[in-house]
Formats: C-alpha cells, structure tokens, sequence
C-alpha cells in the first residue's frame, strides 16, 4: 500500500535542498506492499563512521543558504493543503499495525553506513495549514517508525519528521544531542512564533530532555512515553550481563523474550480490530493477528542485532545520566505518558519524579500498557495531546482556534466507553419547532449557527455527556461547552488516569469561560453550550433540583445579539432519578477534616485567579467547589426538552438598549423552567421511565429507539 512507503533522503547536517536532484538512487523494495522506498546513494556505505561531524564534512549534499533549513520531506501539493478539520474526520487509527512496523522496519534497517537522519511518512499529510513541527525521536529500535500507528492522525495537524539511527551507526549521545539540537534552532529560527514539538519514546525521551535543556529560549513542546531517564531502576539490569555472553547463533531468540517484557503482544494485535464486534469475531480476528505477530518478530533480531542491541544498552545508561544530571534546565513545556504495566522501567514512579522535578509538567497514567505504549491498542497519541490541551500553533494556547474536532475513532471510544451510561439514563430528546409543534429528536433546534444553548445544569454536570452525544449523533455538529476555568488547571488532577472525564471534556471541545472565548465561538458560527447558573447551580443544595439559579445581569444576550447568534433555551430533568442528594455543601463543611479541605482547595483556586462572579451578590456568587455526598438510585431517564428558537439577527435593540436586553433575559429563563414543569408532569406518563423496562423492551424489539410519553 501507498501509504507505507516512506520517503528516506540523507540529511547528514541540516536537511536536503529543495532543488537538489541526486545523481543515484538506490531502490529497496518493501516486502509488505511490493512498492518502493527510496535514500539517496550518498547513504548507501557500508564502513561505518562514529561521529556526525565526520559524515557531514564528506557529504555533498548540505545546504544551509540562508540561513533556512532545508526541506527534509517530499512537498505536498498546496492544493492538498486544509485549513481546518471536519468534525468526525477520519484519522486512520487502526489502518496501521505493528505488522507494518516490523515489515517496513527490516527494510530500512539495511546496513547503509549512513548518518543519522530525517525522513517523513507518506502517509502523515499533507498537514493543516499553519501546522507546528513534531519531531519523533525514537527508542532502542532507531528506526523512527514507532509513531506507525499516529502517523496519519498526526500528519493532519503536524509536520512530521522522524529520526532514524541506521542499525550500525555508533553517534555518542552528546552528538545526537547537536544534531537534533540543530535542526531545532534551525526551525525555530524560521518560524519564531510556533512551538516545536519533540515526541520522545523510551530512549528518545532523554533525548528530548537534553535537547530541551540546550535549548531553553525556544518553544518546545515534549511529549515523553515511558522515558529511560529511569534506566537505572530497570527490572532488566540482572539478564544484561547474560546478554553479552549468549552465543550470536541464540540472538534470533532474544526478540521473541523482549517482546513479552517491553510490549504487550495481545494488545498490538488488538489495534485494528473492532472492540464492538461481537466476541468470537474478536477472538478468531485476534488469533490471526496474534499468529502473524510472532511470525514477524524474527524481524527484529535485524533491527536489533547483538552488536548493536549491546551498544543501545551503553547508549541508554549515557542518555539517562546525561538527561538526569541537566532536568533543572529544561524551560519546555512537557507531558508524561506513563505505563502502570512497564516491565522494562519503573515509568509509573518515574513519571511522578519528572512532574516533581520538571517546573511544567503533566502526567497521564495507562494502567494496561506496557513499556512500547505507542505501538499498543487503545493509546491514540493526538487524543491525548488534544485532551491535556498541549496542541497549539503559536506561543500561546488558544481553546477556541486551536482546537481540533473529535475525529471518528475518538467519537467510536466515547461510545465504548460511556455505553453503560447511555443505556442507564435512556436519554429522550424533545425539541420545538417554528410553528411550535413539539417534535422528538432535534429537527427543531437551526443547523446554521451560531446557536447558543441556555439551559438548566444538573446535579454534577450529570447531563453533559448523553446531551453532546446525542446532539452530535443526531445534527454532526459539535457542541462546545462553555466550562468553569478550574477544570483547565493542575488543581482537578488528583490523579490522572487515561481517560478522566475532564480529559473527555476539553477532547470535545469544551472551553473556559471567559468573555473572549465566548466571543469567539459565536464569531466562529459555533453550536455553545451555555449554563448560566454556572457551578452553584450544578452544586446545588438539599431542595433545590430543577430550580434555575442565574444572575441578575443579562449576561450573553447582547453578545448573542450582536453576532446574531439563535438562542435555544432548554429544560433538562433526571438527576433524581438516578441518584439522591445526602450531602450537599452545608453538610460537608460541618465536617472538621473535610470541611476544612473544602475550603482550603478554594482558596487555592481563588489565589491563582480561577474564581468567576466573586463581585457578584447573592446565591449564583457562592460557588464553592466540591464533591457531594451521592447514593445511587435504581436508574431512571434523562429528558430534554428544546424551546422554540429565538432569533437575535437584526436585533440591534438588544445590543444598545439593556432594558429590551434584561427582558430577553428573562424570557429565556422563564422558559428553562417552563420547559423542565413540563418533563417533570410528563415523564410521569413514560412506561419506560424504569431502566428495567427499557431493557426488557430492547431485548424483543428490533430497534433501539425506546418510546417514551406522547406529546
């Protein structure tokens, strides 16, 4: 297949000219598709050379004019080029495999006494319009072909460049340090407003880490999975001396050992099949790929032969040390991606000791992986960059223009993962049309945005999840809610795993609030998701379910006003159908240890500024955050019921005159609670309000879609 190949040109210093054509071009064929690889001829020696700077002196391919750094990929046609992504684009998680890894990667690693160097996968782009550089450092392999199953996922909103070491290349790792340190300044220099990204596996981690520290006026970004900055600690230090004594004829043996100490074979070959399906089709699925896995593993005793596994052990130890001993330089910005189920390093308590040490640093747990994250299912590198909000174009990050729309992989998981929810709260949406008929589903709320959505927040945020979900399933467009700015900081991260429900928040689009975001999404023609009561009223008191408390002020009309937007007012109701309040926020702070927790934790938020409303008066300004006390109920069933839409374009009344803009105001939120009096008489004439008779009527029927109350 096309989109195995990968383009290889030598860059023994900074990269190759545009214009350069060489005069001899070696063909190697890739087993796995029959098509071809190519490098230039200057790469094809066999003596090998220790250093870079060797290499780069005898090349005659370095071109440094003006002070640019050269292309090191093939050009895509500008035609190709996008300035945005669509919502549930596709971005080809599972169409690449560690079968394609060890394919392409036998292929590469043929001795060519080459130096170091970039090549870009042909299946990574062509990239948005405006993208950030992301450089991928690989781990003990060199090949740079651990992102296989990123690559095209990235290669939509990232330069892509990989770093292969040729199997024989015996570069120290200070020198590796310059090399790649180079090509950073280099691309720093002609593009000072954008951050450059270092991916770092294993040993390229180190790597990252050191050249971050050379580095630290520049913008970088460092997205470390499992780094050897640990390897001190590694459960392998017995079998390394067993290693240097065994036999070169037993070497053949050592990738089949390693394969089921740094990676998990099952999950591998978990990556292209359909967690869905049903399961005797995933098991007969993952037989095969188990089968055609280990038959493949001999590769690796290529990629890895003795000499230089034995050499990538002492490089290891000299990275680890080099990169320990210079932490307290690095100024980048660095995300930790950590293996709970590393059998190779400690990566779970390493990753804890880099946030401790690092002065920027996030850290996410995958308690199911091991040391090989990035070639094992269920680990989607974008995800998580979009997720800890780490993807950005220029210095700063920017919630509304810089995010990303969940692609269908991403929108396939969150199903998997929140199914059992779905089919607990049953959600039934009602929506209004223009004449006024009350209609199921959302036929009634305007595709044309911008929309803005003002409804009632439930216990918890209870409603968020089905609300996105069904309003995504149903119009293909995408809801962004507008979120309390704590959510966005280190202060929610307790402990964070994979998949946080934050996480899944900001992965679908969710954006502090803040005038100037808000300002941005309608100017943008977004679909907003606005609850003006805020976190006092998701946090609300023993008693006080279904009662909307909002502000006096009229707090988004006008700014709906002026960009025309249509507003949609919404009731919701369920939250006492699935769980009861025991414990609310005057029961907690009675509490002597808890209580005073409580308080401590919000008057850290309100120190580093991430309180809102604190000038306002009354009950919507006493927003304390905390976890009530919940016993779960038997579940019922979520219903939403859309108002009528309420057009703003051309009412330039509501934007000048604040009287007309207040009685708007109270319009909308007069209808909120209207609309949620309504739910709360009809659901009682549901026959499948219960989850149980949901079930039951599922199990007979041959559809999904329970039916509710008339209306």
């Amino acid at each position: 297949m096309a989109s195995l190949l990968h383009n290889f040109w030598a860059t023994p210093r900074f990269g190759l000219s545009p214009h350069y054509k060489p005069q001899c071009i070696a063909r190697i064929v890739c087993l796995a598709s029959r098509d071809s690889t190519f490098l230039s001829s200057d790469s094809v020696i066999v003596n090998g050379v220790s250093s870079i700077e060797e290499k780069e002196k005898s090349s005659p391919i370095v071109d440094v004019k003006n002070g640019h750094l050269a292309p090191a990929i093939k050009e895509k046609n500008k035609e190709d080029i996008q300035n945005k992504l669509e919502t549930l684009w596709d971005d080809g998680y599972g169409t690449q495999t560690v079968k394609d890894y060890l394919e392409i990667g036998s292929e590469i690693v043929k001795p060519d006494g080459g130096p170091p160097r970039w090549f870009t996968p042909i299946s990574a782009g062509p990239p948005l319009e405006n993208s950030p550089l992301l450089l991928f450092l690989p781990g003990m392999d060199g090949t740079g072909m651990g992102l296989v199953l990123h690559e095209k996922a990235l290669g939509k909103v990232f330069q892509v460049w990989c770093l292969h070491i040729p199997v024989y290349d015996r570069t120290p790792f200070d020198e590796l340090v310059k090399f790649v340190g180079r090509t950073v300044r280099m691309k720093h220099a002609s593009s000072p407003n954008k951050p450059i990204y270092l991916v770092g596996d294993s040993f390229g981690g180190c790597l990252a880490l050191a050249v971050a520290a050379h580095n630290p006026e520049i913008d970088l970004i460092l997205i470390l999975a499992n780094p050897a900055t640990s390897f001190d600690g590694t459960q392998l230090q017995p079998l390394l001396p067993l290693l240097k004594s065994l036999p070169d004829e037993f070497h053949v043996t050592v990738p089949y050992l390693l394969s089921f100490i740094i990676g998990d074979p099952l999950k591998m070959a978990m990556v292209n099949i359909d967690s869905m399906l049903p399961p005797g089709q995933i098991i007969q699925r993952l037989s095969g790929n188990l089968t055609d896995l280990l038959a493949r593993l001999y590769g690796l005793a290529d990629i890895i032969p003795k000499e230089t596994l034995l050499w990538k052990l002492k490089l290891l130890r000299s990275a680890s040390s080099y990169s320990n001993s210079r932490l307290h330089a690095v100024n980048a910005e660095v995300l930790v991606i950590a293996s709970v189920k590393d059998n190779m390093l400690p990566s779970e308590n390493e990753a804890q000791r880099l946030k401790n040490s690092l002065r920027n640093c996030t850290v996410r747990y995958f308690k199911d992986n091991g040391h090989t994250i990035l070639l094992e299912n269920g680990v989607n590198l974008l995800s998580i960059i979009k997720a800890t909000s780490k993807y950005r174009r220029s210095k700063r990050h920017d919630y509304v223009m810089d995010f990303l729309p969940p692609s269908k992989s991403e929108f396939k998981n969150t199903i998997k993962d929140n199914s059992w929810y779905f089919n607990f709260t049953g959600p039934v949406m009602l929506s209004t049309m223009e004449n006024g008929k009350i209609v199921r589903g959302l036929a009634g709320v305007p595709r044309e945005g911008p929309v803005l959505l003002v409804g009632y927040h439930m216990l918890m945020g209870l409603e968020i999840v089905p609300l996105v979900h069904e309003y995504l399933m149903q119009t293909k467009i995408l809801l962004r809610g507008i979120a309390h700015p704590t959510l966005f900081t280190q202060l929610v991260e307790s402990r964070p795993n994979a998949t946080s429900f934050v996480d899944m928040l900001k992965l679908y689009g969710a954006t502090p609030v803040t005038a100037s975001n808000f300002f941005k999404l309608l100017a943008t023609k977004s679909h907003v998701l606005l609850y003006p009561g805020g976190a006092r009223e998701a946090l609300h008191r023993k008693g006080e379910e279904y009662k909307v408390i909002w502000p006096d002020q009229q707090e988004f009309i006008r700014m709906a006003a002026k960009f025309g937007a249509t507003i949609v007012p919404f009731g919701v109701v369920g939250e006492d159908d699935i769980a009861q309040l025991v414990l609310d926020y005057d029961d907690l702070k009675s509490i002597p240890i808890l209580g005073d927790r409580i308080r401590s934790e919000n008057e850290e938020a309100a120190r580093s500024g991430f309180t809102i409303r604190g000038d306002m008066d009354g009950e919507i300004a006493n927003q304390m955050l905390y976890i009530p006390g919940l016993l779960p109920k038997i579940p019922g069933r979520f219903y939403f019921f859309f108002g009528k839409p309420i057009h703003t374009k051309g009412r330039q009344d509501l934007v000048k005159d604040r009287e007309k803009a207040k009685e708007l105001y109270l319009q909308v939120k007069s209808e909120v609670q209207n609309n949620m009096n309504y739910l709360l008489k009809k659901r009682e004439e549901d026959p499948y309000r219960n989850v149980i008779d949901r079930t039951v009527y599922r199990a007979f029927s041959a559809t999904s879609d329970v039916p509710t109350f008339d209306f």
